[in-house]
């Protein structure tokens, strides 16, 4: 894992660390820290402001400001020049493994196509942290960050297939991919019409893993490697980061990685379809009438709401088999980043008890989430009169939420149904989270997972 500089706690190693002492802004002088350092640093404007880090080479400060960044350590991940440090205060369980798991954020780089500079300072994990779940929290971060950032001229569907494919070779999984034309023999009428445009072929990706008998758990993401809008192009600020777009398919990969190294007592079912949204002769058209594999027939109402469509064919394959539970997640509607903005993604569940167990597992994993409404008052925006329904509501109101309504349609076999409109993107960075790529959720989730299938 790039900027894998976490070793585990070892006494004699934390003994000879340079330690690092945390300061609230403001409260220097109330620290711990060696008087000559509180010095040094108050000489050089150090007021204990966010991400403010500064070392005299044999120990160092960091600033905390409000404590309202749980990912603050990974600015000294960041700032602090090459060897060995340990937090010189203790943590709980929970803030410790949070704090390793900044560190390691820290030294997050992305260097396909350019030479970064590596983050050279080593912590020893905090004597109280589980360094084995950041390690794990860390790799699945970075490997949905990784393709996310990488550009849909390198990440088509059939790039993405071979992540998904290295995914599935490191834990044993097996993998069955339908391509092209076989799409429509096999009754996935909807991923083939919005890919079918495109040059690179559309595909469906199927991945399954561990005991056939164990609980059934499907997550289904959306694969839209590149969209351009289709015929109903968006203008180029809009088509800007549509490398993005497949998102959700980054965040299914990165937790089902995240299933499989922890050992997790499921039956793991991971659903990609992976298109790209181009522009041909033989583009999807507003005003066609598309069938899908549920057997419904969908109007389509605009070509740049093409996610939707291929999540539902794929989520009718999941329903099939009648899960347990199924979570889907996508980079859905720009509707969601009005209502909550880049950073808190919404979720859509009908089941009480789950939504809180997520909702608590989030915050103790400073994974933000935000629960929005099913309501079923808004179900005849998506009427058609030509068709069962149309995929879009044809107007400006609740857009993220007739979204979910729609994909409800065809999620209605499994038992229990989690949809996630997440963004997967940041525009600004902070301490350990770059601008670009980003995962959401996925840590929040696998909280509540582990704790309802644990590893035997």
């Amino acid at each position: 894992m790039s900027g894998n500089l976490l070793s585990d706690y070892e006494k004699n190693a934390a003994d000879a660390a340079k330690k690092i002492h945390a300061v609230r802004d403001g409260a220097l002088d109330e620290s711990d820290a060696p008087a000559s350092l509180k010095e040094l640093a108050r000489a050089n404007g150090f007021t204990g402001e966010a991400g403010g880090v500064f070392t005299d080479g044999a120990a160092a400060v960091i600033g905390l400001g409000d404590e309202s960044d749980p990912f603050i350590f990974a600015a000294a991940a960041e700032k602090l020049p090459k060897g060995d440090y340990v937090l010189a205060d203790p943590l709980e369980p929970d803030a410790a493994t949070l704090a390793a798991l900044a560190w390691l954020m820290g030294g997050y780089r992305f260097d396909r196509y350019k030479e970064q500079k590596s983050a050279e300072a080593r912590l020893i994990a905090p004597e109280n942290a589980d360094a084995e779940a950041a390690r794990r929290a860390g790799e699945a971060v970075f490997l949905a960050r990784d393709l996310v950032n990488t550009p849909a001229g390198d990440m088509g569907p059939a790039a993405l297939e071979q992540a998904a494919r290295n995914l599935a070779e490191a834990h044993g999984a097996q993998i069955d991919v339908i391509v092209g034309d076989d799409l429509l023999a096999e009754n996935f009428p909807m991923v083939h019409a919005v890919g079918r445009a495109a040059k690179a072929a559309p595909r469906l990706i199927d991945m399954t893993w561990g005991d056939a008998h164990a609980p059934k758990l499907t997550l289904v993401g959306k694969g839209v490697t590149f969209d351009s809008g289709g015929l109903n192009i968006k203008g180029a600020g809009g088509m800007a980061i549509m490398k993005k777009d497949m998102g959700g398919a980054a965040h299914v990969l990165a937790l089902a990685g995240m299933i499989m190294s922890a050992g997790l007592k499921v039956r793991l079912r991971a659903i990609v379809p992976a298109v790209e949204n181009a522009i041909s002769g033989d583009s999807f058209r507003p005003g066609d009438i598309l069938k899908s594999r549920k057997g419904l027939t969908v109007e389509i109402g605009n070509t740049d709401a093409e996610g939707r469509l291929i999540l539902a064919d794929a989520l009718t394959l999941g329903g099939e088999e009648e899960p347990e539970l199924m979570i889907s997640l996508a980079t859905l509607t720009g509707a969601a980043r009005v209502a909550l903005g880049p950073e808190l993604a919404p979720f859509y569940c009908d089941d009480e008890a789950l939504a809180e167990n997520l909702q608590a597992a989030a915050a103790r994993a400073a994974d933000p989430v935000w629960r929005m409404p099913l309501w079923r008052g808004y179900e005849s925006m998506l009427s058609s009169q030509i068709a069962d329904v149309n995929h879009i509501s044809g107007g400006s109101f609740a857009g993220s939420v007739t979204a979910a309504l729609f994909l409800k349609k065809f999620a209605g076999e499994a038992a229990s149904w989690m949809h996630f409109d997440i963004y997967a993107w940041r525009p600004k960075a902070a301490p350990g989270r770059p601008a670009g790529g980003e995962a959401q959720t996925i840590r929040a989730l696998f909280g509540v997972l582990k704790d309802r299938y644990p590893a035997q």
